[in-house]
């Protein structure tokens, strides 16, 4: 039986960002138990900002087809959730927009199992935002989200200097994520 094909994804293009080395120590953890890890930056697949007159225009932007194509071929996905106002970025939110938009074959958002995970510098980790997204990925989207929720408070210093967690309580509920996602990454493949 082949790997798991698990896609990793920040929510944040910025460089430095939280999410991108929470993103980052996933796609490593997932890797480290074999699965097939394709990590992903959203600055490489820039949209425009959703508009329907020009999506009429226009059609649907190839970067979005591409994107679309990605999330169809794997398994399983995880999206770092950076919180911006108590909601979910502006960046995450138009990707999954423009991806709902593509009229190709596959299913992006109900075929694949969806982890997310969150690391803020305030005190809730991020917790607001993760609970918008999952308001979007389940009711809006019909997507598979798993029940728990990795959420790193105070992140400026929950990273070490090799950008691990520092906190053992934040690792091992990562551990929990990364495995929990593999397991139903396997169910989804057996579909």
């Amino acid at each position: 039986m082949r790997s798991p094909k698990i896609l990793v994804c920040s929510g944040s293009v910025r460089s430095g960002s939280h999410n991108g080395k929470l993103a980052a120590l996933v796609a490593k953890r997932l890797a480290i138990l074999d699965a097939e890890v394709t990590h992903l930056s959203l600055k490489d697949y820039p949209l425009p900002i959703y508009d329907g007159d020009l999506e009429e225009a226009n059609g649907v932007p190839e970067n979005a087809k591409k994107l679309q194509r990605l999330f169809v071929g794997h398994d399983g996905i995880f999206l770092s959730c950076p919180e911006y106002n108590a909601g979910v970025t502006p960046l995450l939110k138009n990707t999954l927009d423009w991806i709902s938009r593509v009229k190709e074959p596959g299913e992006p958002y109900r075929n694949s199992v969806f982890a997310l995970g969150a690391a803020s510098p305030g005190g809730f980790g991020g917790m607001r935002g993760l609970i918008g997204m999952r308001t979007i990925l389940e009711v809006g989207l019909g997507a598979p989200v798993l029940p728990q929720m990795v959420s790193v408070p105070k992140a400026m210093t929950s990273f070490d200097d090799r950008d691990e967690l520092a906190e053992e309580r934040d690792s091992g509920q990562l551990d929990k994520l990364v495995e929990a996602l593999l397991r139903a990454a396997r169910i989804e493949m057996s579909h």
